[in-house]
C-alpha cells in the first residue's frame, strides 16, 4: 500500500494554514505535528526530488515562500498536494507525514547541513538541471 505500514497512525484531522505555510496533522495515536510547506515540499517523496535511487536525490532551494494551492486525498493512505511552484508528483502517505511531522527538527538540521556541503542557501533559485549529475563545484 505505498508504503503505509501496519502500525501507521491515520490521520483524525488534517487543516492547510495557508497564512502560517503549514499543514496541521492529528494522528490516531494523539500526535498532532504543524509541518511548514518548505519542508514538505524540499522532501518532496517524489521522483523528480528523490531520484531513482541513492545518490540521485536533487536538493531544492528557494521554497521558503511555497504555498499550497491544493491537496487532493489518494485512495484511504496518502495525500497528493499541488505547491505554488507547480510541484504536484509527490505522494505523501501517512506514515511519511507522520515521519516528516514528528523527525522535523532533525530534518531540519540535514537540510541545512546538505546546503552548506553544497555551497547554496536556502533561498537561492533553483538552478536548472543540465542533464545528469551536478553541473559544478
Amino acid at each position: 500500500m505505498a508504503g503505509l505500514q501496519a502500525n501507521t497512525p491515520v490521520p483524525t484531522d488534517i487543516t492547510v494554514h495557508g497564512q502560517s505555510r503549514a499543514l496541521e496533522v492529528a494522528f490516531s495515536d494523539g500526535a498532532r505535528f504543524r509541518i511548514p510547506f518548505e519542508l514538505m515540499r524540499v522532501l518532496s517523496p517524489s521522483a523528480e526530488v528523490q531520484g531513482h535511487g541513492p545518490g540521485q536525490e536533487t536538493l531544492q532551494t528557494g521554497k521558503r515562500e511555497v504555498t499550497l494551492e491544493a491537496l487532493e486525498q489518494v485512495g484511504n493512505y496518502a495525500v497528493q498536494p499541488r505547491f505554488s511552484d507547480g510541484h504536484d508528483t509527490g505522494i505523501y502517505t501517512w506514515d511519511y507525514l507522520y515521519f516528516l511531522g514528528s523527525q522535523q527538527e532533525r530534518l531540519w538540521q540535514d537540510y541545512e547541513q546538505k546546503l552548506q556541503a553544497a555551497g547554496l542557501q536556502r533561498d537561492a533559485a533553483m538552478v536548472p538541471k543540465g542533464g545528469h549529475g551536478c553541473a559544478s563545484h
